[in-house]
């Protein structure tokens, strides 16, 4: 499979990965499941790619977007050059992560 990462972005959880995990599956739907990972392919472009390792704060959730259809000029058209798309990211990440530390009563922080 061919694929470009699009953005990235990362959070701490003040919480171990044995509790973060769990959580972490309900929220994100995947079409592919590892042990500390999971990925979402959606639509003819987008790869989402999730994973959680150890941190000494917690746990470390990082989240990665490809571009799975390769250098197609359709992909930047359809998605207005990218543009802003970091940021809305990194925002619907962020609610995310809150909501994790909301719902195990921990802090969390952005990366």
């Amino acid at each position: 499979m061919s694929r470009r990462l699009i953005t990235e972005v990362a959070g701490v959880i003040a919480a171990p990965v044995e509790e973060v995990w769990p959580v972490l599956v309900q929220r994100v739907p995947s079409t592919e499941l590892g042990e500390h990972s999971l990925a979402y392919q959606g639509g003819w472009w987008y790869r989402g790619e999730w994973s959680v390792t150890a941190d000494p704060e917690g746990t470390r959730l990082v989240h990665r977007v490809y571009n799975v259809a390769g250098n197609h000029w359709a992909v930047a058209l359809g998605n207005r050059l990218f543009i802003g798309f970091r940021e809305r990211t990194r925002r619907g990440f962020a609610e995310g992560l809150a909501h994790i530390g909301t719902q195990l009563g921990c802090a969390t922080r952005l990366a």
